[in-house]
Parts: structure tokens; C-alpha cells; sequence
């Protein structure tokens, strides 16, 4: 009988034990999903100002579009297109045609939004070039 109390006591411990385990990967997922969407915002505003010194060399129009996934060679992971309403995906870029927003869901439903800016004005220590620039939004929760 006393080896079923200690069963059971160590069945309990390696519980809840695991259930610790799940919480701290569940913030590691959330961290290391943000740091993807820091890397992805940096490699799009890399990819504006490859635009914009073309232009600057060569000439040319700028691209008329507030999508920024418009102006560069190469999309971020997992972006689904341009779409009218909030798309029901997790884990994926999308334009959000109505709101003129570059948007990220996150697993846990946060969104973290970017707005191609216009107008020359240094935000946040960004990278402005030709008065171009990719500025993050708030974050929401929806």
C-alpha cells in the first residue's frame, strides 16, 4: 500500500512539474516569435532602402502602393496577401487593405502593426532614407 502513496506523490510532482515546463515554453514561443517579427520588420526595411538607392542611382518612380511588401524583392514568411477584413490566421503576415497596415498575428492573437511612413520624419531612430520608412504601431490584442 505505501508504494502506491509513492506513486502516486511522484506522479503528481513530474505533473506539475510539466506544467511548469509548458508555461516557460509557452513565454519562449511568444519571445522567440517576436524577435521573428523584429528580423522580418529589419529585412523589410533593408529591402526599402535597396528601393530607394536605386531610384537614387538610376531614377525612376517610387511605388504608389502603402504596402510595403509592394516595394521589396522578397515577402516575409508566411504573408498571405492583402485582404479586405481580418483574416483568421495565426502566425502570418497579411496588408490590411482598410486600415493601410502591414499586420503579424501572433499565436496568442496579439498583433503587431506596421505603417509605411511618408514624410521624412525620423521615428524612433529608424532608418529614414527619401522620406520612406517602416514605423511599428501599437500592439493589440483581438
Amino acid at each position: 500500500m505505501r508504494r502506491y502513496y509513492e506513486f502516486a506523490i511522484v506522479v503528481t510532482l513530474i505533473g506539475a512539474l510539466a506544467l511548469l515546463l509548458l508555461g516557460a515554453l509557452d513565454s519562449v514561443r511568444d519571445d522567440m516569435e517576436e524577435a521573428i517579427v523584429q528580423s522580418e520588420a529589419a529585412n523589410l526595411r533593408l529591402g526599402l532602402v535597396e528601393v530607394l538607392t536605386h531610384r537614387a542611382a538610376f531614377g525612376g518612380n517610387l511605388p504608389q502602393s502603402n504596402n510595403p511588401v509592394d516595394w521589396v524583392a522578397s515577402k516575409p514568411t508566411n504573408y498571405l496577401g492583402e485582404f479586405d477584413t481580418v483574416p483568421d490566421a495565426r502566425s502570418a503576415w497579411y496588408f490590411d487593405r482598410q486600415t493601410g497596415e502591414l499586420v503579424y498575428c501572433f499565436h496568442s492573437g496579439n498583433r503587431a502593426r506596421f505603417r509605411l511612413g511618408r514624410g521624412g520624419k525620423d521615428v524612433d531612430g529608424r532608418i529614414v532614407i527619401s522620406g520612406i520608412s517602416l514605423q511599428r504601431l501599437d500592439k493589440r490584442h483581438e
